[in-house]
Protein backbone atom coordinates (compact mmCIF):
# COMPACT_ATOMS: atom_id res chain seq x y z
CA UNK A 1 0.00 0.00 0.00
CA UNK A 2 0.98 3.64 -0.47
CA UNK A 3 0.96 5.13 3.01
CA UNK A 4 1.17 8.68 4.32
CA UNK A 5 2.53 8.68 7.87
CA UNK A 6 1.81 11.50 10.32
CA UNK A 7 3.60 11.59 13.69
CA UNK A 8 6.06 13.62 15.69
CA UNK A 9 7.52 12.29 19.01
CA UNK A 10 9.39 9.17 20.15
CA UNK A 11 6.13 7.24 20.57
CA UNK A 12 5.62 7.27 16.79
CA UNK A 13 9.13 6.16 15.84
CA UNK A 14 8.74 2.34 16.10
CA UNK A 15 5.61 2.45 13.92
CA UNK A 16 7.37 4.46 11.22
CA UNK A 17 10.41 2.19 11.39
CA UNK A 18 8.15 -0.84 10.93
CA UNK A 19 6.62 0.76 7.82
CA UNK A 20 10.06 1.61 6.43
CA UNK A 21 11.14 -2.02 6.90
CA UNK A 22 7.92 -3.40 5.38
CA UNK A 23 6.84 -3.96 1.79
CA UNK A 24 4.63 -0.86 1.96
CA UNK A 25 5.54 2.43 0.31
CA UNK A 26 5.78 5.38 2.71
CA UNK A 27 5.14 8.09 0.14
CA UNK A 28 5.24 11.03 2.59
CA UNK A 29 5.85 11.79 6.26
CA UNK A 30 4.02 14.65 7.95
CA UNK A 31 5.37 15.92 11.26
CA UNK A 32 5.18 19.03 13.42
CA UNK A 33 7.42 22.00 12.54
CA UNK A 34 10.83 22.07 14.23
CA UNK A 35 10.67 23.68 17.67
CA UNK A 36 13.28 25.67 19.66
CA UNK A 37 15.18 23.45 22.09
CA UNK A 38 17.97 23.73 24.65
CA UNK A 39 19.64 26.80 26.11
CA UNK A 40 20.42 28.22 22.69
CA UNK A 41 16.80 27.76 21.57
CA UNK A 42 17.99 26.35 18.28
CA UNK A 43 15.41 24.69 16.07
CA UNK A 44 15.50 20.94 16.61
CA UNK A 45 13.80 18.30 14.45
CA UNK A 46 11.48 15.87 16.19
CA UNK A 47 12.30 12.14 16.40
CA UNK A 48 9.98 11.20 13.52
CA UNK A 49 11.49 13.82 11.21
CA UNK A 50 14.99 12.65 12.07
CA UNK A 51 14.14 9.05 11.21
CA UNK A 52 12.35 10.06 8.02
CA UNK A 53 15.26 12.20 6.83
CA UNK A 54 17.74 9.43 7.62
CA UNK A 55 15.58 7.02 5.60
CA UNK A 56 15.40 9.41 2.64
CA UNK A 57 11.64 9.93 2.89
CA UNK A 58 9.79 13.06 1.78
CA UNK A 59 9.02 15.19 4.86
CA UNK A 60 6.36 17.89 5.18
CA UNK A 61 5.81 20.18 8.19
CA UNK A 62 2.75 22.39 7.68
CA UNK A 63 1.63 24.66 10.51
CA UNK A 64 -1.98 24.06 9.48
CA UNK A 65 -4.13 22.36 6.87
CA UNK A 66 -6.28 25.43 6.26
CA UNK A 67 -4.29 26.26 3.13
CA UNK A 68 -5.89 24.57 0.08
CA UNK A 69 -2.39 23.97 -1.30
CA UNK A 70 -1.66 21.66 1.62
CA UNK A 71 -4.76 19.63 0.84
CA UNK A 72 -3.79 19.48 -2.82
CA UNK A 73 -0.30 18.31 -1.82
CA UNK A 74 -1.84 15.46 0.19
CA UNK A 75 -4.10 14.47 -2.70
CA UNK A 76 -1.15 14.34 -5.08
CA UNK A 77 0.29 11.31 -3.30
CA UNK A 78 -2.77 9.21 -4.25
CA UNK A 79 -2.28 7.29 -0.98
CA UNK A 80 -4.18 4.18 0.06
CA UNK A 81 -3.98 4.89 3.79
CA UNK A 82 -3.12 7.62 6.28
CA UNK A 83 -1.45 6.33 9.47
CA UNK A 84 -1.42 8.80 12.37
CA UNK A 85 0.59 8.32 15.58
CA UNK A 86 0.86 11.18 18.09
CA UNK A 87 0.95 13.80 15.33
CA UNK A 88 0.06 16.68 17.64
CA UNK A 89 -2.54 18.38 15.47
CA UNK A 90 -6.29 17.85 15.08
CA UNK A 91 -6.85 16.89 11.46
CA UNK A 92 -9.85 18.25 9.53
CA UNK A 93 -12.31 15.79 7.98
CA UNK A 94 -11.01 16.66 4.52
CA UNK A 95 -7.61 15.28 5.50
CA UNK A 96 -9.05 12.19 7.22
CA UNK A 97 -10.92 11.31 4.03
CA UNK A 98 -8.05 11.89 1.63
CA UNK A 99 -6.66 8.34 1.41
CA UNK A 100 -8.62 5.64 -0.43
CA UNK A 101 -8.97 3.38 2.65
CA UNK A 102 -9.28 6.22 5.15
CA UNK A 103 -7.18 7.08 8.19
CA UNK A 104 -6.13 5.03 11.21
CA UNK A 105 -4.53 5.97 14.51
CA UNK A 106 -2.46 4.17 17.15
CA UNK A 107 -3.76 5.23 20.57
CA UNK A 108 -1.99 4.46 23.84
CA UNK A 109 -4.81 2.78 25.76
CA UNK A 110 -7.39 0.02 25.55
CA UNK A 111 -10.25 2.10 24.26
CA UNK A 112 -12.82 3.25 25.21
CA UNK A 113 -10.85 3.67 28.47
CA UNK A 114 -8.57 6.71 28.53
CA UNK A 115 -9.42 8.73 25.47
CA UNK A 116 -7.37 11.89 25.35
CA UNK A 117 -3.89 13.32 25.70
CA UNK A 118 -2.27 11.39 28.57
CA UNK A 119 -3.57 7.80 28.55
CA UNK A 120 -0.33 6.15 29.68
CA UNK A 121 0.14 8.42 32.69
CA UNK A 122 -3.52 8.34 33.72
CA UNK A 123 -3.63 4.55 33.60
CA UNK A 124 -0.74 4.34 36.06
CA UNK A 125 -2.10 7.06 38.34
CA UNK A 126 -5.51 5.36 38.46
CA UNK A 127 -3.95 2.07 39.51
CA UNK A 128 -4.83 0.14 36.34
CA UNK A 129 -3.19 -3.29 36.20
CA UNK A 130 -3.44 -3.57 32.42
CA UNK A 131 -3.24 -1.28 29.42
CA UNK A 132 -2.24 -1.50 25.78
CA UNK A 133 -2.71 0.11 22.40
CA UNK A 134 -5.76 0.40 20.19
CA UNK A 135 -5.64 0.85 16.44
CA UNK A 136 -8.77 2.67 15.41
CA UNK A 137 -10.41 4.42 12.50
CA UNK A 138 -10.10 8.18 12.75
CA UNK A 139 -13.16 10.41 13.09
CA UNK A 140 -13.48 14.06 14.04
CA UNK A 141 -14.55 13.27 17.61
CA UNK A 142 -11.52 12.73 19.87
CA UNK A 143 -10.41 9.06 19.95
CA UNK A 144 -13.96 7.92 19.23
CA UNK A 145 -13.49 5.89 16.03
CA UNK A 146 -14.25 2.21 15.56
CA UNK A 147 -11.60 -0.13 16.98
CA UNK A 148 -9.69 -2.34 14.53
CA UNK A 149 -7.12 -4.09 16.74
CA UNK A 150 -5.79 -4.16 20.31
CA UNK A 151 -2.51 -5.26 21.91
CA UNK A 152 -2.52 -5.66 25.69
CA UNK A 153 0.23 -5.43 28.29
CA UNK A 154 0.48 -5.51 32.06
CA UNK A 155 1.50 -2.45 34.07
CA UNK A 156 4.34 -3.40 36.42
CA UNK A 157 4.07 -2.53 40.10
CA UNK A 158 7.10 -0.22 39.86
CA UNK A 159 6.77 0.75 36.18
CA UNK A 160 7.04 4.46 35.44
CA UNK A 161 5.19 6.31 32.71
CA UNK A 162 8.41 6.75 30.74
CA UNK A 163 9.14 3.02 30.88
CA UNK A 164 5.57 2.10 29.92
CA UNK A 165 5.65 4.69 27.12
CA UNK A 166 8.64 2.99 25.49
CA UNK A 167 7.10 -0.47 25.83
CA UNK A 168 3.81 0.66 24.32
CA UNK A 169 5.48 2.48 21.43
CA UNK A 170 6.92 -0.88 20.35
CA UNK A 171 3.55 -2.53 20.97
CA UNK A 172 1.97 -0.01 18.61
CA UNK A 173 4.29 -1.07 15.82
CA UNK A 174 3.45 -4.73 16.45
CA UNK A 175 -0.28 -4.01 16.33
CA UNK A 176 0.06 -1.94 13.17
CA UNK A 177 1.93 -4.74 11.42
CA UNK A 178 -0.94 -7.11 12.23
CA UNK A 179 -3.65 -4.67 11.15
CA UNK A 180 -2.35 -3.49 7.78
CA UNK A 181 -2.82 -6.84 5.94
CA UNK A 182 -6.42 -6.99 7.19
CA UNK A 183 -7.11 -3.47 5.94
CA UNK A 184 -5.47 -4.22 2.60
CA UNK A 185 -7.49 -7.42 2.12
CA UNK A 186 -10.73 -5.84 3.30
CA UNK A 187 -11.14 -8.38 6.12
CA UNK A 188 -10.59 -6.06 9.09
CA UNK A 189 -13.47 -6.03 11.59
CA UNK A 190 -14.40 -2.59 12.95
CA UNK A 191 -15.84 -2.65 16.47
CA UNK A 192 -17.74 0.44 17.70
CA UNK A 193 -16.72 1.80 21.09
CA UNK A 194 -19.12 1.43 24.01
CA UNK A 195 -19.79 5.05 24.96
CA UNK A 196 -20.94 4.01 28.44
CA UNK A 197 -17.39 2.84 29.23
CA UNK A 198 -15.57 5.98 28.09
CA UNK A 199 -13.07 7.65 30.44
CA UNK A 200 -10.91 10.65 29.60
CA UNK A 201 -7.18 11.09 30.10
CA UNK A 202 -6.75 14.82 30.55
CA UNK A 203 -3.52 16.50 29.51
CA UNK A 204 -0.89 16.64 32.26
CA UNK A 205 -0.29 20.00 33.92
CA UNK A 206 2.70 21.23 35.91
CA UNK A 207 0.37 22.05 38.78
CA UNK A 208 -0.21 18.32 39.29
CA UNK A 209 3.42 17.80 40.30
CA UNK A 210 2.92 19.05 43.87
CA UNK A 211 2.56 16.19 46.36
CA UNK A 212 -0.34 16.32 48.82
CA UNK A 213 0.92 14.35 51.79
CA UNK A 214 -2.58 13.88 53.21
CA UNK A 215 -3.25 11.41 50.38
CA UNK A 216 -2.45 7.73 50.84
CA UNK A 217 1.02 6.34 50.21
CA UNK A 218 -0.36 4.02 47.53
CA UNK A 219 -1.90 6.93 45.62
CA UNK A 220 1.25 9.02 45.93
CA UNK A 221 3.47 6.17 44.72
CA UNK A 222 1.29 5.86 41.62
CA UNK A 223 1.50 9.62 41.13
CA UNK A 224 5.30 9.55 41.29
CA UNK A 225 5.40 6.79 38.68
CA UNK A 226 2.79 8.46 36.47
CA UNK A 227 4.57 11.83 36.45
CA UNK A 228 7.97 10.34 35.59
CA UNK A 229 9.43 11.73 33.29
CA UNK A 230 7.22 14.88 33.17
CA UNK A 231 6.39 16.99 35.07
CA UNK A 232 7.89 14.90 37.94
CA UNK A 233 6.32 14.82 41.41
CA UNK A 234 7.74 17.38 43.83
CA UNK A 235 7.60 18.61 47.38
CA UNK A 236 9.40 21.27 49.43
CA UNK A 237 12.23 20.42 51.84
CA UNK A 238 13.72 23.23 53.94
CA UNK A 239 12.60 25.82 51.40
CA UNK A 240 13.91 23.94 48.39
CA UNK A 241 11.96 22.05 45.75
CA UNK A 242 12.66 18.35 46.02
CA UNK A 243 11.77 16.34 42.91
CA UNK A 244 10.73 12.73 43.52
CA UNK A 245 11.63 10.41 40.64
CA UNK A 246 10.97 7.09 42.33
CA UNK A 247 9.16 6.05 45.50
CA UNK A 248 7.54 3.03 47.11
CA UNK A 249 4.40 2.78 49.21
CA UNK A 250 4.67 0.97 52.54
CA UNK A 251 1.55 -0.29 54.28
CA UNK A 252 2.63 0.85 57.73
CA UNK A 253 0.55 2.60 60.38
CA UNK A 254 2.15 5.81 61.66
CA UNK A 255 0.99 8.56 63.99
CA UNK A 256 3.14 11.35 62.60
CA UNK A 257 1.72 14.31 60.71
CA UNK A 258 1.45 13.73 56.95
CA UNK A 259 4.63 15.04 55.32
CA UNK A 260 6.86 14.43 58.34
CA UNK A 261 10.13 12.60 57.67
CA UNK A 262 10.36 9.59 59.96
CA UNK A 263 13.35 8.84 62.13
CA UNK A 264 15.39 5.82 61.03
CA UNK A 265 18.72 4.09 61.47
CA UNK A 266 18.87 2.48 58.03
CA UNK A 267 19.39 5.49 55.75
CA UNK A 268 15.90 5.26 54.26
CA UNK A 269 13.86 8.36 53.40
CA UNK A 270 10.42 7.51 54.80
CA UNK A 271 7.64 10.09 54.89
CA UNK A 272 4.32 9.87 56.72
CA UNK A 273 1.21 10.20 54.55
CA UNK A 274 -2.53 10.26 55.13
CA UNK A 275 -2.41 6.48 55.07
CA UNK A 276 0.84 4.53 55.20
CA UNK A 277 4.42 5.59 54.48
CA UNK A 278 6.03 6.73 51.23
CA UNK A 279 9.67 5.67 50.91
CA UNK A 280 11.52 8.05 48.60
CA UNK A 281 14.06 6.18 46.48
CA UNK A 282 15.38 8.61 43.88
CA UNK A 283 15.29 12.37 44.34
CA UNK A 284 16.75 15.61 42.99
CA UNK A 285 17.44 19.08 44.36
CA UNK A 286 17.50 22.20 42.13
CA UNK A 287 20.68 22.29 40.05
CA UNK A 288 21.63 18.81 41.19
CA UNK A 289 21.59 15.37 39.64
CA UNK A 290 19.12 12.59 40.29
CA UNK A 291 20.53 10.57 43.18
CA UNK A 292 19.44 7.74 45.42
CA UNK A 293 17.76 8.70 48.66
CA UNK A 294 20.48 6.78 50.52
CA UNK A 295 23.19 8.95 48.95
CA UNK A 296 21.21 12.06 49.83
CA UNK A 297 20.84 10.99 53.47
CA UNK A 298 24.58 10.40 53.75
CA UNK A 299 24.96 14.18 53.45
CA UNK A 300 21.69 15.44 54.95
CA UNK A 301 19.91 14.77 58.23
CA UNK A 302 16.24 15.33 57.52
CA UNK A 303 14.69 13.41 60.43
CA UNK A 304 11.66 15.28 61.73
CA UNK A 305 11.60 17.71 58.79
CA UNK A 306 8.19 18.61 57.44
CA UNK A 307 7.75 18.31 53.69
CA UNK A 308 5.16 20.54 52.06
Amino acid sequence: MKIIFAGTPDFAVPALQMLIDSEHDVCAVYTQPDRPSGRGKKLKPGPVKQLAVDAGLAVFQPETFKDPQQIQQLRSFDADLLVVVAYGMILPQEVLDIAKLGSINIHGSLLPRWRGAAPIQRAIMAGDKETGITIMKMVRKLDAGDMLHKEKCEIGDQETASQLHDKMAKLGAIGLAKTLPLIESGTVIAEPQDESLVTYAEKLHKSEAQVDWTRSAAELARKVRGLNAWPVAQTVLNGQVLRIWQAQALDVDVQQTPGEVLANKEKVFDVATGKGVLRLQEIQLPGGKRISARSFLNAHDVTGCQLG
